[in-house]
């Protein structure tokens, strides 16, 4: 296994380009297939590309929030002390890899946003506790439990078809979550992944002389408050504990009115809000508060540059029928066993372009739906292969892991050579789930 990273993690350092770079090809050779596989000509290619390269707008806004906010909790003396004291108990490099991958596989079947910050960041603090840990595994680690997203509390697909009048609910009505999130494929599918990627991760250690570690005084985020001695009224509400207190009680009153309401309802705008009332409350004053935001903004510039690209290639799959075109590939070589099976292959291969549950859904939806209708196939499962798909192949496409890397002040290829094998482990378990079940 380690001569086998080192081969990938050696690949991916010397092909693997930036994300830019990544997202860029990535739209040349859209725009390519689009001509060459549907009637779309090149100024229609175009014209889908430009329609919706601003589509992701409030989704963009809201990953910029949810890695702001999150990185803004963080850096609180009072949560700095609560990842510092879960940090200690890993005591080795292999203990770290272990807990790093554990909780972040938890938070992640938890809500998708939060497991995605709350992991990257356990992973930064262990790095500050353990010696001579791979800190590039340590946070490949953190994002693989990303792979879990769509498989549990907060997957957009299976709250969605649960949802009265839901989009497709005239066809398949509305699914229970007993059928989907767990329904006993899934269960099988998430208790497996849950067992064996702690152990993948463990043995992807390299070799102590490959090993890349990290400056525990690099990843100190160093937040300067200027003191102000003169007492004008400004200073006192900048500095005033009270100010904070008062607007972090209201945030608390709302989203406790919000679960006793809603339920569970975890949904990534409920993430944001609970780490910005977090952050406002632990950091004491606005100043602080607000000196932390200024430290945290400066690691969003990939997700504010790259979304809108990636909103445009999803634009061009849509707008000019290549999905479908996509789709329709493995419908025509599906039989009732094999279709779940390969519904989730197809789902793999469209996420590289249209990397959003919720959007691949609208896409894909409609066809599989209609084929499992066909071939006498459960639209729950139908449906399952779709959301697992997505969340499959996000292994490899840096789209999601930006946040993380953001965090970790890592590159893409960086932990990719790792995410390979974490994409080749789930792809068999989520098979052998999906068709044997």
């Amino acid at each position: 296994m380690k001569t086998l990273t080192r081969w990938s993690n050696t690949i991916m350092e010397r092909y693997l380009p930036d994300p830019y770079i990544f997202v860029a090809i990535l739209t040349l050779i859209v725009f390519l297939l689009g001509m060459g596989l549907t009637d779309s000509s090149p100024l229609d290619m175009t014209v889908h590309w430009g329609n919706g390269f601003w589509g992701l707008l409030a989704f963009t806004m809201q990953m910029v929030i949810v890695l702001v906010a999150g990185h803004v909790l963080a850096s609180s003396p009072f949560f700095k002390r609560i990842l510092s004291s879960m940090a200690g108990l890993a005591k080795s490099p292999g203990q770290a890899i272990l807990l790093v991958t554990v909780i972040s596989l938890i938070a992640c079947w938890i809500n998708w946003g939060f497991g995605l910050v709350i992991g990257a960041l356990f992973a930064k603090e262990i790095a500050k506790k353990v010696t001579n840990v791979d800190y590039r595994l340590l946070i490949a680690s953190a994002y693989s439990g990303f792979i879990i997203w769509h498989g549990g509390l907060g997957g957009s697909i299976p709250l969605s078809v649960a949802t009265e009048n839901h989009p497709f609910a005239n066809m398949m009505g509305v699914v229970p979550t007993s059928e989907t999130i767990f329904s006993t494929y899934n269960l099988f599918i998430i208790a497996v992944i849950f067992l064996t990627l702690p152990l993948l991760n463990r043995f992807m250690m390299p070799k102590k002389e490959d090993t890349v570690t990290v400056d525990p005084k690099l990843l100190e985020d160093e937040i300067e408050v200027e003191e102000v001695q003169e007492k004008t009224p400004a200073a006192r509400l900048e500095n005033s504990v009270t100010l904070s207190m008062l607007v972090g009680a209201l945030g608390l009153v709302y989203l406790i009115n919000h679960f006793v309401t809603k339920g569970f309802d975890l949904n990534l705008n409920i993430v944001n809000l609970i780490f910005f009332i977090l952050g406002i409350i632990f950091h004491g004053t606005p100043k602080r508060f607000l000196a932390a935001v200024a430290n945290a903004v400066k690691t969003a510039g990939g997700i504010i540059i790259q979304f809108p690209f990636y909103a445009g290639i999803m634009g061009m799959m849509v707008d000019s029928g290549l999905a479908g075109v996509m789709s329709q590939w493995f419908v025509s070589i599906s039989t009732a066993a094999t279709f779940p099976l390969f519904t989730f292959y197809a789902a793999g291969l469209v996420n590289f372009f249209v990397p959003s549950g919720g959007g691949q859904w609208a896409v894909q939806g409609p066809i599989m739906l209609e084929a499992a209708q066909t071939l006498g196939v459960s639209y729950s499962k139908t449906a399952m292969a779709i959301a697992w798909g997505d969340a499959w192949t996000n292994m490899i496409q840096p789209f999601w892991a930006l946040p993380a890397l953001a965090i970790a002040g890592l590159r893409a290829k960086d932990i990719m050579g790792y995410c390979v094998f974490v994409l080749l482990l789930s792809g068999i378990v989520i098979s052998i789930g999906l068709f044997f079940f």
